[in-house]
């Protein structure tokens, strides 16, 4: 029997009595029998050669296509294992079995590229899973089958050359100088013509201009390294034919640097000498930066600027690797006699062209212990006991504090105290009369009293002091040549005019000299007036001579009459 010819039998089954003669009773019954399945068949493919159809653009991973074997076993009997035999192909597709349909899915394991390669074929091998030895003596238990799959074309982006590039420029570039080109083609049928463009949207792309035909990039705009080192510029290449199917690669631009810049002294810029130092001693390791970006193997040299090469204090010593030693020349330093030290150091890169810049140095004397610890740097400190420690320091800077307030309390007290007394009462001062005890100095004393005293007392000037001039006195007797008759009045006061001029006793003000003269007299007599009054009695005129009458007009006007010389009247 074979379950695959027939699976169902009915036998109809009947039972005579009395031996099944005449006149005897019969019964019937239905047996069904159903036939169970042994894994006697082996798969079969229903063709040889299977056709399949594969767009170049599938994504791997993805199923591409379903291939079946037939086994008319039943149940575990039937599941079938599909394998692809290694041969031409076979290693860009995989295959697996479809547990409900029993299926061999086939399986994208690579791109494909029409272009490349336009069709694949492999053989399949199908077998049961499940095997009876019983069965298979005659013949493979398997089939082979052949998978034929064609790659269809399918529209693609173009395609660069490379998957990033790299470009170098160095800085200061002048504007639209090409720096390298990228290359992107259409490797499809067609071969629709390739224009580039750069997505200004980027910032950093604006730096950049790129020829749409070509695809030669040149600078936009100036380039600084110490801004930005490396750019990363997105080009993006698409077909003529179909503008919507464009890729992208990335472009990474280097700005290399040119020696512009010169190197400086690194910190610390300022460094301090022990008043024990010895000569020959390091005092301080510096080392020098350059903005520029230091190629490799740059070098920093290090030295004394000329003019002070011969410096009796300090010396520069270059290590030669970067770093220099400022060394003191002398052993001792006193902060009395100089506290600070400034010492320009030279410092030249390898660069080219050779850059250098002086940087000045700063070394203060400090007091030290004897291991090189530094206890004070202030020149004050010196005076100071050197066993005293921060807490007693702090004290006695307290206690300084607290007498300054009290004398500037004390004397504010004194000066307030003063204001009150200058007046007798507190009541309103149009009623009080004010006391100053200040004497004048005449006719001429303008400043002698501040009438602000009178508006407020309170706010009067302590200790004011007088901005008139005290003249010396006016009058001070001295021997006179005596006039000679016959003099002439213009030689007379030239004579007095020049003794004024050469008086050393003379205020340093202007003044008024009168200079009196009378003659000897007329020959006509007198002609005054006075003998016209018809007068009986004859009057006595000589008070009238020489220098009476002016000296005693003059001695009232000055109240100087005992003393005043008519002849220095001024």
């Amino acid at each position: 029997m074979d379950r695959e010819v027939k699976e169902q039998y009915q036998v109809l089954i009947q039972a005579k009595d009395m031996g099944g003669q005449l006149g005897g009773l019969a019964g019937t019954t239905t047996v069904n029998i159903t036939l169970t399945d042994v894994n006697d068949n082996p798969p079969r493919f229903p063709k040889s050669i299977f056709h399949l159809k594969v767009p170049e653009s599938s994504t791997v991973g993805l199923f591409v296509g379903r291939i079946r074997a037939v086994d008319p076993d039943f149940g575990k009997n039937a599941e079938i294992d599909y394998n692809i035999v290694p041969g031409d192909g076979g290693n860009l597709f995989d295959i697996t079995t479809d547990e409900n349909t029993q299926e061999g899915i086939l399986i994208l394991k690579k791109p494909l590229d029409f272009e490349t390669k336009k069709a694949y074929t492999f053989k399949v091998e199908a077998s049961n899973v499940h095997l009876d030895h019983r069965f298979h003596s005659v013949g493979p238990f398997k089939d082979t089958a052949t998978v034929k799959i064609n790659v269809l074309d399918v529209d693609e982006p173009p395609v660069f050359s490379k998957p990033f590039y790299t470009m170098e420029v160095y800085e200061d570039t002048p504007v639209a100088t090409i720096i390298g080109a990228v290359t992107a083609q259409d490797i499809d049928v067609s071969t629709s013509p390739v224009r580039y463009w750069i997505d200004w949207n980027n910032e950093a792309n604006k730096y950049f201009a790129i020829d749409a035909t070509e695809g030669t990039i040149a600078t936009n705009e100036l380039l600084d390294r110490e801004s930005t080192a490396q750019y990363n510029v997105s080009v993006t290449a698409s077909k003529v034919s179909n503008p919507e199917l464009n890729s992208t690669v990335q472009v990474i631009v280097s700005v290399l640097d040119v020696n512009e810049f010169p190197p400086e002294v690194s910190i610390p810029h300022e460094t301090h000498v022990c008043e024990n130092a010895k000569a020959g001693q390091i005092i301080q390791v510096f080392s020098a930066v350059d903005k520029d970006l230091s190629p490799a193997g740059q070098n920093f040299s290090f030295r004394m600027a000329l003019d002070t090469s011969i410096n009796p204090n300090f010396t520069i010593q270059d290590f030669r690797n970067n770093t220099a030693g400022i060394e003191a020349r002398k052993n001792g330093y006193s902060r009395r006699q100089q506290e600070l030290y400034f010492l320009p150091v030279v410092i030249y890169d390898n660069s080219y062209p050779v850059q250098s810049s002086t940087g000045m140095l700063t070394i203060q004397v400090c007091r030290c212990d004897s291991e090189g610890v530094i206890l004070s740097c202030n020149v004050d400190a010196i005076f100071l006991p050197v066993g005293l420690s921060m807490g007693a320091l702090i004290a006695i800077l307290l206690c300084i504090i607290i007498l300054l307030v009290i004398v500037v309390l004390y004397l504010a007290l004194r000066r307030q105290k003063k204001k009150d007394t200058l007046m007798t009462s507190k009541e309103d001062i149009r009623d009080n009369v004010i006391h100053y005890d200040d004497e004048g100095g005449g006719e001429e004393d303008t400043q002698a009293f501040d009438i602000g005293a009178l508006r407020n007392p309170k706010v009067i000037e302590e200790n004011k002091i007088r901005r008139d001039i005290i003249p010396d006195p006016l009058c001070l007797p001295r021997q006179r040549r005596p006039v000679e008759d016959n003099t002439d009045i213009k030689n007379f006061i030239n004579q007095r005019l020049h003794e004024n001029d050469g008086d050393p006793s003379a205020p340093p003000y202007d003044s008024l000299a009168t200079y009196a003269y009378e003659g000897t007299g007329s020959v006509a007599e007198s002609l005054s007036s006075i003998e016209s009054l018809g007068m009986e009695t004859e009057q006595d005129y000589d008070y009238l001579s020489e220098w009476g009458p002016r000296f005693k007009i003059l001695a009232e006007m000055f109240g100087e009459e005992e003393n005043c010389n008519p002849d220095n009247v001024t």
